[in-house]
């Protein structure tokens, strides 16, 4: 049981961008911001926990943080994680289904 809890905090949310909807589109791609300790593994669990689909493969990037300031203040936003998942043909996740 608390592997399962572990597995649905690893997914925070889609990651939605120009680049992610023409990805999607042609090559069958989502991409979801994840917690940071979490591994090509875990990923795959909790979407196949989600939405029961095949995964064909999994990429994941660190996205550094930029530094942002001020005239007196400098600071950094914080790093994050993002997950290409690649589905097999024919495979589809419906976003809107889900919520219902």
């Amino acid at each position: 049981m608390i592997y399962q809890e572990r597995l649905l905090k690893i997914l925070k949310s889609t990651h939605v961008s120009e680049k992610t909807s023409i990805q999607s589109e042609k090559y069958n791609t989502f991409v979801f911001k994840v917690a940071k300790y979490a591994t090509k593994t875990d990923i795959k669990n909790a979407i196949n926990i989600l939405f029961s689909v095949k995964i064909n493969n999994i990429n994941t990037v660190v996205v550094s943080g930029k530094s942002k300031g001020t005239a007196n203040h400098v600071g950094r936003r914080s790093s994050w994680k993002k997950a290409y998942v690649v589905l097999e043909k024919n495979q589809k996740i419906d976003f809107i289904d889900t919520i219902e």
